[in-house]
């Protein structure tokens, strides 16, 4: 079952979301496909920057896919200093996408 997980980083800069972006993507830089994730199952992407730091609200295709990710990324995010946070994770009912 397809779950959406919603980020909120107080705290955390643009240059350190750009630089999390570049180490999960292997140093190709910024993410512009599901493709450049280093595991399967991601079905969209999306983040801004909010008053107080920034948003990430991802949509994997299972809760297994995020927690394989989680295993890269967390670790990424404690190396560059960003204060850790529990996502709120949620069961999808529908995804629409172009």
């Amino acid at each position: 079952m397809a779950i959406v997980a919603v980020f909120e980083m107080p705290g955390m800069t643009q240059a350190q979301y750009e630089e999390s972006a570049a180490r999960v993507t292997g140093g190709r830089g910024t993410v512009t496909s599901s493709a450049d994730w280093p595991v399967p199952g991601l079905i969209s992407h999306t983040s801004a920057p909010t008053p107080d730091g920034w948003l990430v609200v991802d949509v994997w295709e299972s809760e297994e896919a995020f927690q394989r990710f989680g295993e890269i990324i967390i670790p990424i995010l404690h190396e560059l200093g960003v204060p850790e946070v529990k996502p709120k994770v949620h069961s999808v009912h529908t995804v629409v996408t172009r």
